[in-house]
């Protein structure tokens, strides 16, 4: 069974640096949203593994965004990564607060991308 991989953030260059650096990642499939309305309608219907969640994204923002998917059956096991540009303090308290399992800082190495990819699908397995 494929991996399912939901980018959400409203920066379309972030998205794309994601997704191209995941493009290869065996058994992937990568879903793409430009806010958390769309996040939340396409993780409803893909129930992604992996969710990569921008903190700050216009209607509906990443905490909001996060609490309800933590609330919804469906995708409340998803792995959520939240995109911050904010390293550590509130943001991430509030993140975590909201169901966030992980924190991912902006700007971030690709590198670092895969590598944590490569461990949560390492865990799952």
């Amino acid at each position: 069974m494929s991996q399912v991989i939901l980018i959400v953030d409203d920066d379309p260059l972030i998205r794309k640096l994601i997704t191209t650096t995941l493009q290869d990642v065996a058994g992937s499939q990568l879903l793409e949203a430009g806010d958390g309305v769309q996040a939340l309608e396409a993780a409803v219907e893909a129930q992604p593994h992996i969710i990569f969640l921008d903190y700050d994204m216009p209607r509906l923002n990443g905490i909001e965004t996060c609490r309800r998917l933590r609330a919804e059956p469906a995708t409340a096991g998803a792995t959520i990564i939240m995109l911050t540009a904010m390293a550590d303090g509130p943001a991430q308290d509030r993140a975590r607060d909201a169901g966030a399992d992980l924190f991912l800082t902006k700007p971030f190495s690709p590198l670092r991308l895969l590598r944590l990819v490569d461990e949560l699908g390492a865990a799952s397995d």
